[in-house]
């Protein structure tokens, strides 16, 4: 009966190491597996800032644009009504000969 015992305890006992082999790989994969994990989120974060950066200055050159247009348009429009009134400055003057 203690032969018994004893072979069941051994056999206990390899299985618990095979367990806990089994267990150290996980912990090992696992590790890595986080170790990716966090790299992936770093480079993320770190793309995510690149992109901020590249939209505000977008954003700048896009508000910079604007204004340009926003001034072309008002200086064409004063262009326009000064352009008018020397053709009816011409207008006036040819009538008047």
């Amino acid at each position: 009966d203690a032969n018994r015992q004893i072979s069941e305890y051994k056999f206990k006992l390899s299985k618990a190491e095979q367990d806990i082999m089994t267990m150290e790989q996980n912990i090992g994969r696992l590790e890595g597996q986080v170790t990716r994990y966090k790299n992936a989120a770093e480079n993320a974060e770190k793309v995510e800032d690149e992109l901020k950066a590249e939209k505000r200055k977008l954003q700048r050159e896009l508000r910079t644009a604007l204004d340009k247009i926003e001034e072309m348009e008002m200086t064409n429009n004063h262009l326009m009504k000064r352009l008018e009134k020397m053709k009816a400055n011409r207008t006036a003057l040819l009538s008047q000969q």
